[in-house]
């Protein structure tokens, strides 16, 4: 379907802002919390990316498919965002290492988009108004219409969505004769993160999001990994008790962004939901105990509470948003525990922060080398 032979499209807002556009990939009605998406490119990535499921993603960038797609270049098994936003979709592309184009690739996908929209108009609205529920239809263009489908929507605050994107059953990535071995739990867990895992020598068992203390001693790891996810951490109290028996095992725990919510919400410390959240491949992020700068690729919506760490002696924030203060990073005094809020593994962004698996790994050659000495014993 050629750029002027598009349908029409509507984009409404949960406050009735409305916006009109041209349809993007298969005609049809998307529902979701509205978020941006600051990055230039890796939109292949974003789409891709589990943490993203249930939201209706507006590229801030101007050119949306202009290097088509690439079967490498996924970080989960097809897209996971509700919808896309966009100003300028192209129906061609121009790359060698190309598989197809991206209109292709969601209409596979059966996903639904809206084009020739004012991205930058959205983007200021929800910054100034605030993460909400919206609507996207190539098929109802009735406002009312499309108003009485929007009140069905769920609020993203509250809403359990790990369950909707974890694996089914464990699964294995990386070389089985590795130095290390390490259980992670999915909550949404990027493809890359497990890249970076192997690459550093680690045998990576995952498990479901709601896999017990049982089943991930049972691997009998070196070390443990809680993932990326979607959804409000707050809504997932079933997973404290869990992840509280990985940190009293010893063990080094490392967590990424639902991850490190997710430490924070055994520990005492709550989340809250942001205004409009993190999102992008450029946010600058101070290192506390190194005293460097990393820019950093961002994905969520949540952030821990940063008055109620201070009320907890045992955990020391070991990093801070340069651009709001927010907390990205914290670690436990008396345990090998650490997480970040951001994604070191980028896909899309910068490699800033790929240290942070160096340090994991670290932790885990550490505490195997303690762990004999005291068998020697």
């Amino acid at each position: 379907m050629k750029y002027t032979e598009r349908k029409p499209a509507v984009l409404l807002l949960q406050d009735g802002t409305v916006f009109n556009g041209k349809a993007v990939g298969k005609i049809g009605t998307a529902t979701g919390e509205i978020c941006f998406n600051t990055g230039m490119t890796g939109y292949q990535e974003i789409f891709t990316d589990p943490s993203y499921y249930g939201q209706l993603m507006v590229m801030a960038n101007t050119h949306i498919g202009n290097y088509g797609v690439n079967k490498d270049e996924v970080e989960s098994e097809g897209m996971k965002i509700s919808g896309l936003i966009c100003k300028s979709f192209s129906d061609t592309f121009s790359r060698k290492r190309g598989d197809g184009s991206l209109n292709d690739y969601f209409l596979s996908q059966n996903m639904v988009g809206i084009s020739d929209v004012d991205t930058r108009s959205v983007v200021r609205h929800i910054r100034s108004k605030g993460a909400m529920n919206a609507i996207v239809s190539s098929e109802i263009l009735d406002i009312e219409q499309l108003k009485k489908e929007l009140a069905k929507v769920p609020s993203m605050e509250g809403l359990e969505l790990s369950s909707k994107v974890s694996c089914k059953e464990p699964y294995f990535v990386g070389n089985p004769d590795a130095e290390h071995k390490v259980s992670a739990l999915d909550f949404g867990i990027k493809k890359n993160i497990l890249r970076c895992m192997a690459e550093r020598g680690c045998y990576v068992k995952i498990f479901p999001y709601n896999a017990s203390y049982s089943d991930l001693k049972g691997f009998n790891p070196d070390g443990y990994f809680l993932s990326n996810g979607p959804g409000d951490p707050s809504a997932m109290p079933f997973v404290n008790e869990t992840v509280k028996q990985l940190m009293d095992s010893g063990k080094p725990v490392f967590g990424i962004c639902l991850g490190h919510q997710i430490i924070a919400e055994t520990c005492g410390i709550p989340t809250y939901k942001m205004h409009n959240g993190h999102r992008g491949i450029n946010h600058p992020v101070k290192n506390i105990i190194t005293g460097k700068c990393e820019i950093t690729s961002q994905n969520h919506g949540f952030a821990v509470d940063e008055k109620a760490i201070k009320l907890n002696a045992n955990i020391e924030v070991t990093h801070i948003n340069l651009n709001d203060g927010t907390i990205e990073g914290l670690r436990l005094k008396d345990k090998p525990v650490f997480c970040v809020q951001y994604h070191p593994e980028a896909s899309p962004g910068p490699l800033d922060a790929r240290y942070l698996f160096d340090d994991f790994v670290s932790m885990i050659k550490t505490y195997k080398k303690a762990n004999v000495k005291v068998n020697s014993l």
